[in-house]
């Protein structure tokens, strides 16, 4: 079951997090304007992480990441991590994540998760009957979800976007 809250707000966002003891993680959600486009040159040839290749060739083609990171536009949502329980998975405090309401939340899936009354960043482990919220971090505790917890998933993970550089 999924929160159907829906909220518009402006460039400040809204904070959706808390201070448990065994969490860290926490994010800020801002709505997503799906008017705008933004067509980027896209590399003619793959970018080796390997062995170098030869130099990159760039042609007429086009990227807008609006199509390529949004198939939901009126479910999607971006927020902005503030944490660090989800960092063995790659996301970190800062990153920007694509959260997709839409999907469903299956077993593996990281997800912005509502539990009693406070929201929280974990990847969900579903077996049976048993549902639990796994941090990446070893120095934070999983969260066996119960029937005595209110809990849903608020939306699910599809991109995180790490800044390499600080501005």
């Amino acid at each position: 079951d999924k929160i159907v809250k829906h909220h518009t707000m402006g460039n400040e966002g809204m904070q959706l997090g808390h201070d448990m003891e065994d969490d860290s993680s926490s994010v800020t959600i801002y709505t997503f304007d799906g008017q705008s486009v933004l067509s980027l040159p896209l590399a003619f040839a793959a970018i080796s992480a390997g062995f170098p290749s030869a130099a990159l060739d760039f042609d007429d083609r086009k990227i807008d990441l609006n199509r390529e990171l949004v198939p939901h536009p009126n479910t999607t949502f971006f927020g902005r991590v503030k944490g660090s329980s989800m960092q063995e998975a790659g996301i970190g405090d800062g990153d920007l994540l694509v959260i997709d309401k839409a999907l469903d939340p299956i077993d593996g899936r990281i997800a912005v998760c509502f539990i009693d009354g406070e929201f929280t960043l974990k990847r969900l482990k579903i077996t049976g009957k048993e549902t639990w919220l796994l941090p990446a971090n070893p120095t934070f505790a999983p969260i066996q979800i119960t029937d005595a917890n209110d809990f849903r998933v608020w939306g699910v993970v599809t991109y995180s976007i790490k800044a390499h550089l600080s501005m």
